[in-house]
């Protein structure tokens, strides 16, 4: 399988056509720990390659739902072409967000955030993806139990306010503790050959 990717903001602009909430296949996941959470949830597509222009490195796709759509792809996307009309494109987007309590924290909050591409050699089969990931640390400056909310100071000051449905987890929660949370998201896009696709074709 060759996997074809594109620089992350290209990525974004490029892949949210491909993703239409009625042609896609979607999956959630919530997990549950004594003073921990984690959510994360998938969007899954295919298209097929109706369409090439070298010159402009443009890819015409066609959806599930019968929609054409043009991309671009930039220099940084390797082995262009390889790609041929009739190959299958799946583009998989992720997000998960988790949070966790560590009692009586004494760090400074604060902030940082990766983002990590990788791409296959040159020569090699399109491959690669793209994933960023932010971790923050914030305090935990006040609880309101009768609300259910928990107010959290972030590493530029800014106050958030989390609302935390579990009475369990939410009695867990004092003042002076802090709070973990790192969000992260990946994108890859799958290019799968018309040849291996259609067998005995």
């Amino acid at each position: 399988m060759k996997t074809l990717h594109v620089s992350v903001l290209a990525s974004l602009f490029a892949v949210a056509p491909l993703l239409p909430a009625q042609t896609s296949t979607e999956s959630s996941n919530i997990s549950r720990s004594p003073g921990g959470a984690r959510a994360e949830h998938t969007v899954k597509t295919t298209a097929t390659v109706v369409g090439i222009v070298p010159a402009t490195r443009t890819i015409s796709l066609k959806r599930a739902d019968g929609r054409i759509i043009d991309i671009q792809a930039g220099d940084e996307v390797r082995n262009f072409d390889k790609i041929k009309v009739g190959d299958k494109v799946t583009a998989q987007y992720t997000q998960a967000l988790s949070l966790n309590l560590e009692k009586g924290g004494s760090a400074p909050a604060k902030g940082s955030g990766t983002t990590e591409v990788t791409r296959a050699p040159v020569g090699a089969q399109p491959g690669g993806k793209v994933g960023t990931q932010v971790d923050i640390l914030a305090d935990v400056v006040a609880v309101d139990p009768k609300n259910k909310v928990v107010t959290l100071r972030g590493p530029q000051g800014n106050l958030v306010d989390l609302e935390v449905q579990d009475p369990d987890q939410l009695k867990r929660v004092k003042k002076g503790d802090q709070v973990r949370a790192v969000y992260s998201e990946a994108l890859a896009i799958a290019v799968e050959p018309a040849s291996t696709s259609a067998p005995g074709k």
